[in-house]
This record gives structure tokens, C-alpha cells and sequence, in this order.
């Protein structure tokens, strides 16, 4: 442990490393896997909690930090695409107090004297969407993914007949907006009786429904399925200026876009809560879902102002209804084994309608939760959830018979192998400690080869069942010692698939270093870490032979990064599964970058603060990475430059305080320039 962190109590650290660990999993549940089993209040008390940790603590927020994350990644199945523009989130509220606060943070913010103007719009619950036109004609569109990538589903869209395939109006010559694709409720039903008259179970929900649609291959089984879209914003527009958020709604009107007619103009927070009361009363008679409202500023000038954190703009928030509650019976809790071997209780319960779903599980987080709640099989329960996931059982109804029920026991055995169960210290989960564990090996196998790691098409969780369960595969390495006959004996592989996958797991034999180190599944290490681990070291030789306070030199890997890191390398099973993964071929090494330019700020880490005149604030950051330097969201001792634009603020004065160098905008060209 370094000096930096010691002094923090451990259980501090201990939290933090669970908290990354929840969210992370609950991100990819949402946005992946769409099979969520927290609901967004639930999810966004544990963000916040992580946030408040992180703020007293700043040591142990890493760059790969969920507080740090937009979001989460894009869905398999279709060509990843970068925005042009990244898709920030918005950040949610609850309660009233917590809306006079938003607005108490505005007016702070503001020019003394400047008075605000909210928009408050509906806040559809459907899927978000970025399409994009060149000379007038839609040319591509992709959904949110993590807010920097997203799939191309353009094909799939350019079937919603609310979408404009040609722009009217005059448009510019290219063209972003964004808005968000759902379904209507009338529609839902339609296509349930068509699947009820075909023996087919029913769809659960608009949300869910839409967001599989776009996931569809087949471009007309999605013509079949009327989805539909409301645009609300478009992406800065290269000479165009647009002063308020009702000239972004008029401008695409007159382009052709569908908009939303249900909005109102606020003069005062007073007003906005005014119609989140009288929305929470009439939303359900909307022939669409919709969870709450989105309040932002209306005048542009004054958005520029306030500006945006990494994670969402500051003159925007979503206030959520509140959530639904039901009784249900909890019928039994199981248990289910994590990659990392942690072990997590599920409630089993008796199916309950709940917002237009039916619920019949949901996730108990840990067994201090268990404990906690006094829960017991054969309660009735409460489950609530806001939005269409899966909920949270929020207590027992308190009835007589409670106490006649036997209380859960957590097991000390893992229930896939058999091993004694660890507790962390001073942490909440209880972990099985086998690597050879069949559960975890399918867990990090799962992750291993999807999408943001080693991308092996076709290795999904029926075949790892399958391979593990068979004994061939145990490890990421033995993927790579299978054959096309091997796998034709496996149920349900036929000679074609089982020659794809071999050609899949091949192809993954040539990714990149750092997709490796991220299906390598070390704790805290994701995909942004694994890739700045991999550009600053190169190769896997020479990053397994760095030690802690090497680790800890760069930039951006803190403490509890560097400690895992370390001791990921010096484990003895892991250093065999990289000889092992070296013996079959893969790729230990970062490529070398092709760009030849001019590199007057390699290695150095620059921040950006102020109003700029000639460059964005995204613009500047591009022409840094260009030179080679790398741009940081905040000021600390391992700063080498402030660029002040107008108006800087706390930033300036603390690069000020630590002697860093500040430039003007000016002054940062000019040096920029000698490179030309």
C-alpha cells in the first residue's frame, strides 16, 4: 500500500472498490445485456455515494471510476461508430428540494442579474438516438452506447416513418441531431395479439421493446414494429448560431423532424414543479411511457456559461416520477457467482404486474442487505422501481407471521464448486477464492470475449456453458487449442457455426494489447485503462515487470489501480496464462502509432479552463492530442499547463497555487504554431 492511500481507513477503500464493482455490473446490465435488476433511484444513491467518496477521498478516483463512465457500452451485433459529438448524460433528481438546489446552482453560476428560462419537456423512456445528415439526407444513425461510441443501426431507423430520410428547410451541409426513439403504447398492444394468436409469450414493455427492435439484424422484421421518434437537440452546427433551446425546436420543424408539442416555458423553479405535479397526475394517459421531465435552460449564451462536467451539462436536469410500489411474495433466494467470485442473493418471487411489467426477480445486493431488511422466505414484500426494470424489495410487510419463518442462512460453501466462501475484509461480499471455479470461468470467459475486449464473435453464454461444463476450455488460453470438429460434438453446433467461432477466436488472436489487458478481467482496470496502460508500456513484458510506484507515475492510474495491477503480475496462475496466451499466438504488443506530426507536447498534460475564442473546448482538446500532449479534466501537482480562456475560475487559482504554467489561449497557439 503507498504512502498516498494508508492513512485512508480501509474499510473507505474497501467501499470504493465495491461500489466500482456494483456499478460497473449494473451498467452493463443496463446498457448491454438490457436486463437490468436495479431500478435508476437505487442506482443513482450508489453513484452518488461513490461521488461524495471520491470528492473527500481524491486519491482513490481512477480514471476508469463509474463516476468518471458516460454511461455504459455499445450492443453486439453491429458496427461501432464514434460520435461526432460525445452524448453526455443527464444527471437525475427526485425530489423537489433537490430541484430547488439545480436551480439555486444556475442562478450561482449565472451574470448577476440574468434571469433564467426553463424548458421542461417530457422525458420519453425509449432509446437515444444520433442520426446524422450530409446535404440534406440521413446518411447514418447510432444509438447512445457509452456516450463516445455507439452501433450504427441506420438501416433499422431509416424504417421509423417519422424519420426524415430528406430534409426540408435548407439545411446545413451536415447535420446532427439527436431525439429518442420509442414506442407507443397502442402499438405494444397490437403486436402482443399478433404474438398471443401466434402462441408467442408477450412482450413486457415499450422500453424494452424498442431497444430490441433497434437490436434486430433484419431491418424488416423492424419495418413490422411501428417504432417512433421525438427530436429534441442538434449538435453544434459549424457557422450557425442557435440562441435558445426553442430556436433548436423550431429550426427542426422546419427541417421535418417530429418534436414533442408537450413542453412549457417556465419563468421560475416554482413553475417547474408546478408541472412536474401536474405531468405525475396526467402521465398516464399518455399513449407513451414516460418516467419524468427534463428541465434545461432555454437561452444558449447562458448554457455556455455554466458549461458541462465529463459526465453531463450543468444547466440541464431529469426529474423522475415517483417510483410505483407493489406486494408480491418472495418465494425462495438464490444465489449466483459473479467473475470475480463475489456471491450475490437473488429473491425469487412470485410474479407481480408493476408499471406495465411483470416482476419476478430482483437483486438483494449482498447479504448485509439480507440481513439488514430481514428478509424471509415466504414474506410478503414490497418491490418498487421507477421506469420499466427489474426492482429493489424494499422491506417485508410487517404481519404475524414473519416471525415463524426461519431466517436465511448465507452459505460458506460456493454454490458451483464447493470451496469455503472468504469475506472481504471489512468489506460486504463474501467471495469463492478458486480461480478454477466453473461459475467465475464462465463469467471472465463471457467478458474475455465480448465486445470491448477481445470481440470473438459467436461466443456467447450458451457455448461457454457448454465448453466449460465439458471441461475443454478452463481458462481464456485453452479457446485457442480448440477445434471446428471438437465443437461440432457440442449440443446445437452445427459444422457452419462451430468453423465461425474457430475463426473468431483466430481473428482475436491479432486485437490490440490493450482489449487484451481489459478481457484479462483485472479489477478496476476497463477498457480506458487497459489503453493508457498499454500506450504508456507498449508491451505486455514490459507492464508485467513495472512495479507499484512505477504504476503509480502515470497520470492517470491512482493508488487502488496500481496496487491490483501489480498484484495481477506478481500471481504466479496469472503469469501462466499469459505463457500460456503467448504460446498460442496473441498479440502482447500496443501497435505503433502511424502518425508522424510534430510532437512538441509529448508527454505533456494539459487543462482547459475558461471561455476560448478561436477553438472549442473539444477542438482544443483534439490539437493537444495531436502535438501529443494529453488533456485532463482537473488540476493537481502532475499538470504541466493551464490554458485561461475568459472568465477562469477555481482552476486557474489552483494551478496558480500548485506554480503550475499558465497560458493564454493566444500564448498556446503561438507555441502550437512553431510546429508548422
Amino acid at each position: 500500500m503507498s504512502s498516498r492511500t494508508k492513512n485512508i481507513p480501509k474499510k473507505i477503500r474497501e467501499r470504493v472498490a465495491d461500489l466500482c464493482e456494483q456499478l460497473e455490473r449494473h451498467n452493463r446490465l443496463y446498457y448491454v445485456e438490457a436486463q437490468p435488476e436495479i431500478f435508476d433511484v437505487e442506482f443513482d444513491a450508489l453513484l452518488r455515494e461513490l461521488q461524495n467518496l471520491e470528492a473527500e477521498y481524491s486519491v482513490l478516483a481512477t480514471p476508469d471510476s463509474p463516476t468518471q463512465r458516460v454511461g455504459g457500452e455499445p450492443l453486439d451485433g453491429f458496427e461501432t461508430v464514434d460520435h461526432a459529438v460525445p452524448m453526455l448524460s443527464i444527471d437525475n433528481t427526485y425530489t423537489y428540494d433537490e430541484l430547488r438546489k439545480f436551480d439555486e446552482r444556475v442562478l450561482k453560476g449565472l451574470k448577476e442579474g440574468d434571469a433564467p428560462a426553463y424548458v421542461v419537456e417530457l422525458k420519453l423512456d425509449g432509446v437515444a438516438i444520433a442520426l446524422r445528415y450530409e446535404k440534406g439526407t440521413l446518411v447514418r444513425a447510432i444509438t447512445r452506447g457509452d456516450g463516445v461510441r455507439g452501433d450504427d443501426v441506420t438501416k433499422n431507423v431509416q424504417t421509423i416513418r417519422s424519420v426524415p430520410l430528406k430534409l426540408e428547410g435548407n439545411p446545413p451541409g451536415t447535420l446532427e441531431v439527436r431525439g429518442e426513439v420509442f414506442m407507443r403504447r397502442q402499438e405494444l398492444e397490437r403486436i402482443n395479439e399478433l404474438r398471443e394468436k401466434e402462441g408467442e409469450a408477450p412482450l413486457a414493455n415499450p422500453r424494452n421493446t424498442t431497444a430490441g427492435t433497434l437490436k434486430m439484424l433484419d431491418s424488416k422484421e423492424v419495418a413490422k414494429r411501428r417504432l417512433d421518434i421525438f427530436l429534441y437537440d442538434i449538435a453544434p452546427i459549424e457557422g450557425a448560431t442557435l440562441d435558445s433551446h426553442q430556436d433548436t425546436l423550431g429550426r427542426l420543424e422546419r427541417y421535418g423532424f417530429s418534436v414533442n408539442p408537450l413542453r412549457e416555458v417556465c419563468s421560475s423553479i416554482d413553475a417547474v414543479i408546478a408541472q412536474c405535479d401536474a405531468w405525475d397526475a396526467q402521465r398516464r394517459d399518455l399513449d407513451y411511457e414516460t418516467d419524468g421531465l427534463v428541465v434545461k435552460l432555454d437561452n444558449q449564451a447562458q448554457r455556455e456559461r455554466l458549461g458541462a462536467t465529463s459526465k453531463s451539462p450543468r444547466w440541464v436536469i431529469a426529474y423522475k416520477f415517483p417510483a410505483d410500489v407493489a406486494r408480491t411474495k418472495l418465494l425462495g433466494i438464490s444465489v449466483q457467482v459473479g467473475k470475480s467470485g463475489a456471491i450475490t442473493p437473488v429473491a425469487e418471487l412470485e410474479p407481480v404486474a408493476l408499471a406495465g411489467t411483470t416482476v419476478k426477480r430482483a437483486s438483494l445486493y449482498n447479504f448485509e442487505d439480507l440481513e439488514r431488511k430481514d428478509l424471509r422466505v415466504g414474506d410478503i414484500v414490497e418491490v418498487q422501481k421507477a421506469g420499466e426494470i427489474i426492482p429493489q424489495i424494499l422491506r417485508f410487510v410487517d404481519d404475524e407471521g414473519h416471525e415463524n419463518l426461519a431466517a436465511f442462512k448465507p452459505p460458506t460453501e460456493c454454490p458451483a464448486c464447493g470451496t469455503e466462501l472468504q469475506k472481504d475484509p471489512e468489506g460486504v461480499f463474501v467471495r469463492c477464492l478458486n480461480l478454477a471455479c466453473p461459475a467465475q470461468v464462465k463469467e471472465r470467459l463471457a467478458y474475455y470475449a465480448s465486445r470491448g475486449a477481445m470481440d470473438i464473435e459467436g461466443l456467447g453464454p450458451a457455448i461457454i456453458e457448454s465448453l466449460v461444463d465439458s471441461g475443454l476450455v478452463k481458462d481464456p488460453s485453452d479457446l485457442y487449442r480448440l477445434k471446428a470438429e471438437t465443437l461440432q460434438e457440442l449440443d446445437r453446433m452445427a459444422e457452419k457455426s462451430a468453423q465461425n467461432l474457430i475463426d473468431g477466436i483466430g481473428k482475436s488472436r491479432t486485437q490490440s494489447l490493450s482489449r487484451l489487458l481489459n478481457g484479462l478481467g483485472i479489477r478496476h482496470v476497463g477498457g480506458a485503462t487497459a489503453e493508457i496502460l498499454a500506450n504508456h508500456f507498449r508491451t505486455m513484458d514490459a507492464l508485467a515487470k513495472a512495479t507499484e510506484e512505477e504504476l503509480k507515475d502515470i497520470h492517470e492510474v491512482g493508488e487502488i489501480v496500481a496496487a491490483t495491477v501489480a498484484d495481477f503480475f506478481d500471481t504466479p496462475e496469472n503469469q501462466a496464462l499469459i505463457e500460456r496466451l503467448r504460446n498460442r499466438g496473441l498479440t502482447l504488443e500496443e501497435a505503433q502509432e502511424t502518425d508522424g506530426g510534430p510532437k512538441l507536447f509529448e508527454g505533456k498534460t494539459f487543462v482547459v479552463t475558461g471561455k476560448l475564442e478561436e477553438f472549442t473546448r473539444d477542438g482544443m482538446h483534439s490539437l493537444i492530442k495531436k502535438l501529443g500532449g494529453r488533456p485532463s479534466s482537473s488540476v493537481s501537482k502532475k499538470t504541466d499547463f493551464l490554458v485561461a480562456g475568459a472568465d477562469a475560475g477555481s482552476k486557474l487559482k489552483k494551478a496558480q497555487e500548485l506554480g503550475v504554467a499558465v497560458l493564454t489561449e493566444s500564448e498556446f497557439l503561438a507555441k502550437a504554431e512553431t510546429t508548422s
